[in-house]
């Protein structure tokens, strides 16, 4: 075996996921997976969500590859080590991929990493085990988008990869590498439906402070709508799914792809119901009527703040009063509107929660995630706070979603911050739902005013 390919991710560790229960497999390894494979190479695949370290290491050990790839994002580092761990025991080497390797090339080369991957994997790669076939860590220099430990102990970096124009001719993601059923399965026994992800586009032009653009720079490479017609037609045939995510990061980018999306997915009889994100400004009534041609039934937003000071200093480019006019288009031809929220980002204020509040009351929308900003490496938000980030652990066993960032608000405060503002679209959402809604209202009103008078409490609070 030339590679196995390794997932990070363990569904059995992670709580918040077990609740919800709408697992998507390593679209990105899949990629990597079939274009290796296209290329004559030998390749095995270790999809880690419904495994466990034992059964990991006991792969390693059993199939003895000449090299392990695994994937890095900041959710699964301790289980990248561990992996790691496991690949050196039999004597493979460790190739990384994804943005979190790229950002701390270092630290993962100072753990055993042999060499990493920087943006696009699929050309590195195939040019790179060859080249470790026959010269082992040796004479790297020449190989675009690696970063690498030099004999001399220098951490060295080569030239980027040029991104690939032609994505469509990328092999489709390898599908029968992995138990997909099982994927679909647990979405059919907890959601009554067979849900299976692909995506129509590489990357996003946008530039949000916050964003990692790691892997695909700030490019936006879509395929063409005959290409992924052709992989759904695949999927429908070798799998049956009931529904569609389509998992790009702005769904709706190019209105003339869209449309002509649209009309093969008529032709081709492919009218699966389906989910994806967008952005406001990317959205018209023109766009939002297309998407309900198509089967769409729920759009993801990413609002992230209802102020628009605070929009202005993410770079968002996006209008917030727009915003909540299109939660209203959404729903008004009958799509099920989402959105996210982001609290706690530089120089929030009270004030600028308050309107964050005040902008979901107004619009409604039928879904709403919240979470506390964190910095990633590598994004310009980082860098703002980069002085101030302190980890409740060292490096390896904590990650910047654990960080605090001295002199913001303590995480005590930001949790009675989501409650509240939780609470608040619930009870508005009861006050305009009839009676039963008005019967709920008391208690929901209760539930605001406490989480409200826990912020106050905890105003004073910050982290040091």
């Amino acid at each position: 075996m030339d590679i196995l390919l390794c997932h990070s991710y363990f569904l059995t560790l992670d709580p918040l996921e077990q609740k919800v229960m709408k697992p998507y497999p390593p679209l990105g390894l899949m990629y990597i997976s079939s274009f290796l494979k296209s290329r004559g190479l030998v390749v095995g695949f270790c999809d880690t969500t419904f495994s466990d370290y034992g059964a990991v290491a006991q792969r390693i050990e059993n199939e003895q590859p000449f090299a392990v790839g695994i994937y890095t994002n900041l959710m699964t580092r301790k289980h990248v080590l561990a992996i790691m761990e496991m690949a050196k025991a039999a004597g493979s080497l460790i190739i990384l991929g994804g943005p979190e390797a790229t950002n701390y090339s270092d630290e993962y080369l100072s753990r055993g990493a042999d060499v990493i991957v920087n943006g696009e994997g699929e050309h590195t790669m195939a040019e790179l085990i060859p080249h470790l076939r026959r010269h082992g860590v040796t004479q790297l220099e020449g190989i675009n988008g690696l970063t690498y430990r030099e004999d001399q102990g220098h951490v060295r970096t080569t030239k980027p990869r040029p991104l690939d124009r032609k994505i469509d001719e990328f092999p489709f993601p390898d599908r029968a590498a992995i138990d997909l059923e099982r994927y679909m399965g647990v979405w059919e026994k907890h959601h009554g439906v067979r849900s299976v992800s692909l995506i129509t586009a590489r990357g996003c032009p946008y530039r949000c402070q916050w964003c990692s653009h790691s892997v695909f720079g700030h490019s936006y490479r879509h395929r063409s709508p005959e290409n992924v017609i052709e992989e759904l037609l695949e999927i429908k045939r070798t799998y049956g799914p009931d529904q569609v995510w389509y998992a790009d990061d702005v769904f709706t980018m190019n209105y003339r792809w869209l449309n002509r999306f649209a009309d093969l997915l008529e032709e081709h009889d492919l009218h699966y119901p389906f989910e994806s994100i967008s952005r406001e400004d990317r959205l018209t009534e023109d766009v939002v009527k297309t998407l309900k041609r198509m089967g769409c039934y729920r759009i993801w937003i990413g609002a992230e703040s209802g102020s628009q000071r605070i929009l202005d200093a993410m770079e968002r480019r996006t209008n917030a009063v727009r915003m909540r006019e299109m939660i209203t288009l959404l729903q008004d031809h009958g799509i099920r509107a989402g959105t996210f929220i982001m609290v706690g980002y530089e120089g929030e204020t009270f004030q600028d929660l308050s309107d964050t509040v005040q902008h979901l009351k107004s619009a409604l929308p039928d879904d709403v995630l919240s979470t506390l900003s964190y910095p990633i490496k590598g994004t310009p938000y980082y860098e703002k706070v980069a002085d101030r980030i302190v980890l409740p652990e060292d490096w390896a066993t904590s990650t910047e979603r654990d960080a605090r960032i001295a002199g913001r608000h303590s995480r005590r405060y930001y949790n009675s911050v989501e409650a509240w503002v939780q609470s608040e679209v619930q009870l508005s959402r009861a006050l305009k739902s009839g009676f039963a809604g008005l019967v709920k209202a008391p208690k929901l009103q209760l539930q605001s005013i406490r989480h409200r008078a826990n912020m106050w409490r905890r105003r004073h609070e910050v982290e040091a």
